[in-house]
């Protein structure tokens, strides 16, 4: 065995490990910083319940949920869950890149909250949108990416290289709308229902929605939440069942029967 560290040395290879713990984000008060600091990226504060903390540590890769519908996933349209968070990351103070999302919905992201003036938009990067997303991941907090294509086992290890975080980068958090083998965290939404419509008219007005995450970022927990997602004035707010009930009781008027239309 050696001599023992001097009392001097011994607080000089403390210090030094500490300030490894900070450099890499395990110490406490580095997870405490805001993402100008390196520290970790807000989720909104209606879907903090999903993760433990409430926080996305740099280097977890999210997949997300594709639109359907009318709007193909292939084009890149992206769902409310997917801007909601980059509102929340956005809001807290995070830098978020955008890539490959020619039908991102601007005015959907503010409505939620979203911080414009911290987002970075390149919706058509066509076949480097890989470069693009590498390239994103070393100047910002959060990279939202549509992948046109399943990436490859080369590209897949490259992107996951350039969010971790090491000596000389931050890292940051990879959402992706796309295939993707692995993710640490991964969201899904069930059972969407939308509100507004009355008896053959009317405008859709809010989407009651279900949000379940999976992966290794949760524990091995399943978490879910209730959302009204957009909600009526478009933003987003928690689904209360007895509140809701109440106020549609409210608005039932006493005594009056449903009766048939035949149009």
């Amino acid at each position: 065995m050696g001599a023992p560290l001097s009392e001097q040395d011994r607080d000089d290879v403390i210090a030094r490990l500490r300030r490894q713990l900070v450099d890499n984000g395990t110490a406490p008060e580095a997870r405490r910083r805001g993402p100008a600091e390196g520290g970790d990226i807000p989720l909104h504060p209606l879907l903090r319940s999903l993760v433990p903390g409430g926080l996305l540590a740099r280097g977890t890769i999210v997949t997300a949920p594709p639109r359907i519908g009318g709007a193909a996933a292939g084009d890149g349209a992206v769902t409310y869950a997917t801007l909601a968070l980059v509102a929340g990351a956005t809001a807290g103070g995070a830098w978020a890149g955008v890539v490959g999302f020619p039908n991102f919905g601007i005015a959907a992201a503010s409505g939620l909250g979203a911080d414009l003036s911290k987002m970075l938009l390149l919706d058509d990067p066509g076949d480097r949108w890989l470069d693009a997303a590498a390239v994103l991941a070393g100047a910002v907090d959060l990279v939202l990416l549509h992948t046109p294509r399943r990436p490859s086992a080369a590209q897949l290890r490259r992107m996951s290289h350039r969010v971790r975080p090491g000596n000389r980068q931050r890292g940051c958090v990879l959402v992706v709308t796309g295939p993707w083998e692995s993710p640490h965290l991964t969201l899904t939404t069930h059972n969407p229902r939308w509100e507004g419509l009355g008896d053959g008219n009317g405008n859709l007005t809010r989407r009651r929605v279900t949000i379940s995450a999976t992966g290794r970022a949760t524990r091995g927990l399943q978490r879910d939440v209730d959302l009204w997602l957009p909600s009526a004035d478009g933003t987003i707010s928690e689904f209360r069942a007895e509140q809701e009930k109440k106020e549609e009781q409210e608005q039932q008027p006493s005594g009056e029967k449903p009766h048939l239309r035949i149009a």
